[in-house]
């Protein structure tokens, strides 16, 4: 069964235009540069993933009430926009460098993540789709709600 397409609408109509923007925007920063000749695609990907590191630092042996605490932080929220905004902007460079519509294909993914968790099944579970018990269902680990 091929994976579920989900119609476009005019929140991801304008979040495809704002991600268009958004890379429109950073290939000029990065061409006014001349930086591009340090994009390759292996960099950008290993770039991507420091720029999660340092995200995911903002985050090393604080328990979850003290990041909820750290919401009223303004100096900790700025310090984690800047970390998402980091990651983003890689994601998009990744995205441009490869080809890909992200937009288009994080519908895909979305698409194919409702096949192997039906509202049924999953509601209110965090169990894997194809972890021990479930019967048919295999698979490696594909990303959000994998």
């Amino acid at each position: 069964m091929p994976p579920l397409q989900l119609p476009p609408t005019a929140s991801n109509t304008d979040a495809m235009t704002d991600l268009q923007s958004l890379t429109a925007d950073l290939l000029r920063f990065r061409d006014e540069r001349d930086w591009k000749q340090f994009h390759t695609l292996k960099d950008l990907i290993i770039s991507l993933n420091l720029e999660a590191g340092e995200l995911l630092e903002l985050t090393q042996w604080k328990p979850e009430d003290q990041l909820q605490a750290l919401k009223a932080d303004a100096g900790f929220m700025e310090a984690l926009g800047d970390e998402c905004a980091d990651v983003l902007l890689y994601l998009l460079l990744v995205a441009n460098e490869a080809g890909i519509d992200l937009a288009e294909a994080a519908r895909r993914k979305i698409g194919k993540n409702a096949l192997k968790y039906p509202v049924a099944q999953a509601r209110g579970s965090a169990r894997k789709y194809n972890a021990p018990g479930d019967a048919g269902r295999s698979g490696a680990d594909e990303g959000i709600g994998s």
